[in-house]
């Protein structure tokens, strides 16, 4: 570590120890509306250091190597951070004054990087029977950041379960009272990936006379309909305004591109909603026993792998995605890898009916490029071929007019080598297929294989499969566009 960096981290913790902003020192105080603008733009990274996740933030409470992550997290282009705190680590019912530190460090942390903080009370919690406690904790709690513009909004418990009697009658006391402890700071609540916009619309039903003032939907479903389930979230609490407080997929299963491609779907779908706030679950993989051993998150293995960077704070392409859709508003449809270029981890295809063919990259031959996607000897399952599939980066709307297209080449080919778009409606119940011309068997140069299309009224998604079954010889794929 430099001397210069050393003396900075020192200043800053320096800070650190002080007050958290007073209205007296903000040049303007914030507002409800203001903070509510802030929050639908937020570029919102949610955030846990890779060696100490959820209550072990805290309790292993690292200061430098937070700046040096909401370093990596600004850069990227977050301006916003999510910081997700627990009764049982700060202390309940009053918090102490360690923990009401260490919470005022990390918002000035985070200013320190031009990061404004959303914070999230209330999770692993369930002492609903304890309305005074709860209310007493989170007004201790929230009362420096009242008027403290680097704080824009509170989420009052994390993944809110409307189905829970109790949850509701604690929830309709407690808003309240936050409200009179800070009346020009936004509220909300989450829902899990498995509530959706059901479980939004029943907080929004109970909640009539304690109404939030904007919804946060995690979305953890298909990306291929992000679109669908986006406007199903947003006519589920209409007017109220939505943002997506978490979102991804693990790398456990999947490649590298696959989780790129997903997020580049969200981020565009979201874009398509006007929804203007998306927030990456998660900056960081984490390591082996990060994850607090008490909780059932930690033996979940696909969780140690949904960070845009790796533990050892590589990137994976998800970042670059993530970075753009954040800098520049687009989403490029080069993480689809097209053209078969990149390396096999970057790459969002994948193999449909493996058991009958396996599509490999190789160098062997190619239209373009360096590259080719390669079939041998497959077979079929029933009617069905083996194929190599993606899914385009722009969403499904009924009536939209879709074309595809790959170059195919073949070395002694057999039976039936195709382009196919297969299309889906909300629930993910395949609908229709379209097919393209085929190509000849035997021996062939390169030959356009496309496909003209209208999507189904009820489709929400398509796959686009490169299909070659029945197949005793080679067939070659490059080149594809779908749009």
């Amino acid at each position: 570590m430099s001397r210069f960096r050393a003396l900075a981290i020192a200043g800053f913790l320096l800070l650190g120890t002080m007050s958290p902003v007073s209205p007296a020192h903000a040049a303007t105080p914030p507002t409800l509306a203001s903070r509510l603008a802030a929050v639908q733009t937020a570029k919102t990274i949610n955030y846990y250091p890779s060696n100490a996740g959820w209550t072990f933030m805290w309790t292993n409470f690292d200061p430098v190597r937070i700046d040096t992550d909401l370093t990596r997290a600004a850069t990227l282009g977050a301006t916003n951070v999510r910081a997700i705190v627990f009764p049982q680590a700060f202390g309940y019912p009053v918090p102490t004054a360690a923990y009401v530190q260490k919470l005022s460090q990390f918002v000035t942390i985070a200013d320190t990087h031009g990061l404004t903080v959303k914070l999230t009370l209330f999770d692993w919690w369930s002492g609903y029977s304890d309305v005074a406690n709860s209310i007493t904790w989170a007004q201790t709690l929230l009362t420096p950041y009242a008027n403290d513009p680097r704080v824009i909004a509170v989420e009052v418990k994390n993944e809110f379960q409307p189905g829970d009697a109790a949850a509701v009658t604690w929830v309709k006391q407690v808003i309240p009272a936050i409200r009179s402890t800070a009346p020009d700071m936004p509220l909300t609540l989450s829902v899990d990936g498995g509530s959706g916009a059901t479980g939004m619309a029943s907080i929004k039903s109970q909640l009539t006379t304690t109404p939030l003032d904007y919804y946060d939907y995690h979305f953890y479903g298909a990306s291929e309909r992000s679109l669908a389930e986006i406007r199903r979230a947003q006519n589920a609490v209409t007017p109220d305004p939505v943002v997506i407080g978490e979102t991804g997929v693990s790398t456990l299963s999947g490649s590298d591109g696959e989780q790129a491609a997903y997020l580049a779907r969200v981020f565009r779908a979201a874009s398509v909603a006007g929804v203007g706030s998306v927030a990456p679950w998660i900056l960081n993989d984490f390591a082996a026993g990060a994850i607090p051993p008490n909780s059932a998150v930690s033996t979940m293995p696909a969780q140690y792998k949904y960070g845009l960077y790796r533990t050892d704070t590589t990137a994976k392409i998800t970042a670059s995605v993530v970075g753009t859709a954040w800098i520049t508003g687009t989403t490029p449809n080069s993480i689809l890898n097209l053209g078969f270029e990149a390396a096999t981890i970057d790459s969002p295809w994948r193999n449909y009916l493996p058991a009958a063919g396996t599509a490999v990259i190789t160098t062997e031959a190619a239209r373009t490029g360096v590259q080719s996607a390669r079939f041998t000897g497959t077979t079929r399952t029933g009617s069905n071929l083996p194929s190599l599939l993606t899914s385009p980066i722009t969403p499904v709307q009924g009536g939209q007019q879709w074309h595809a297209e790959a170059y195919a080449r073949g070395v002694a080919a057999t039976g039936i080598t195709e382009v196919a778009l297969s299309w889906f409606d909300i629930n993910g119940t395949w609908i229709s297929q379209h097919t393209s011309n085929r190509l000849p068997t035997g021996t062939t140069a390169w030959t356009k294989l496309f496909v003209d299309a209208t999507a189904p009224a009820t489709a929400t998604s398509v796959q686009l499969h490169l299909k070659s079954g029945d197949n005793t010889g080679t067939v070659y794929y490059d080149d594809v566009s779908i749009t």
